[in-house]
């Protein structure tokens, strides 16, 4: 069907939705790349495109055949660079995907959980469990994410299954444990494990003020559905990932606002 004409060129429903198709893959091939150095590399690509084409258009046949033999190897060096954010790109669709159908499932099975059904006490004991690391300066990694989440798949770290406290919470954390340089992952009611190792994000931009447990944060936001709340054992502020992005220096209403956004 075609919509309209513009001079020659018909231009139908399909080619609109064609070309916002191809903006959303671009843009989210830009948000993954975004301050790595793949980024840099993808530039360099294009730069090598621009200058095949016009070597191309003037027949200069020595680097015709010079630049021939590197394409003919181009697809599979660009897939051993890019295999990392490749695998985020894939993990980014494929939960995309998850979260929307269980959204869509939740909306229409499940609307008794709500804000007004949620444990309140739950929320609470989080909670104070940061504010207490916070204001003992103990480096905490609190993950809130579903059984769809990759890292589940990965199994690592101690599956506890165990019910939530403020106490235990602490007592994880604390310095002297096994366990407390791993992240937690909470499943809803529960805490699924400890001691998780997560993927440190690559990206350069981050600010080189944060350390490891920051971009470890980062990084489980970029490949999952997942968000995190992280403390600091530097300066014992509270910070919140989500989505690649991080909230720093949170307030106490801030991080109770936080928590209570996993349970609405």
């Amino acid at each position: 069907m075609v919509l309209f004409d513009i001079g020659f060129i018909n231009i139908r429903f399909l080619d609109i939705l064609d070309i916002l198709i191809v903006a959303y893959f671009l843009y989210v091939i830009y948000k993954l790349l975004k301050g790595t150095i793949a980024f840099n590399i993808i530039i360099g690509v294009l730069v090598f495109s621009i200058i095949w084409w016009l070597v191309n258009i003037l027949n200069m046949q020595l680097l015709k055949l010079l630049l021939g033999k590197l394409v003919g190897f181009g697809v599979i060096i660009l897939i051993i660079i890019f295999q990392p954010e490749i695998r985020r790109f894939l993990l980014y669709l494929g939960n995309s995907t998850l979260k929307g159908r269980f959204k869509f499932i939740n909306k229409f099975f499940y609307q008794s959980f709500n804000k007004q059904n949620v444990n309140i006490k739950i929320i609470d004991e989080i909670h104070i469990a940061l504010l207490n690391l916070a204001s003992e300066k103990t480096g905490a990694l609190v993950v809130f994410t579903d059984f769809n989440d990759s890292i589940i798949n990965e199994r690592n770290g101690v599956v506890l299954d165990a019910k939530i406290s403020h106490e235990l919470i602490e007592s994880i954390f604390k310095k002297d444990t096994p366990l407390h340089d791993g992240a937690m992952i909470v499943i809803g009611s529960r805490i699924y494990s400890v001691g998780t190792i997560l993927p440190v994000s690559p990206r350069t931009d981050i600010s080189t003020k944060y350390g490891t447990r920051h971009r470890a944060g980062i990084g489980m936001t970029e490949i999952g559905n997942s968000e995190v709340l992280i403390v600091s054992e530097e300066t014992g502020s509270i910070s919140y990932a989500q989505s690649g992005q991080l909230e720093a220096n949170l307030s106490k209403e801030e991080v109770y606002e936080k928590i209570l956004l996993q349970y609405k």
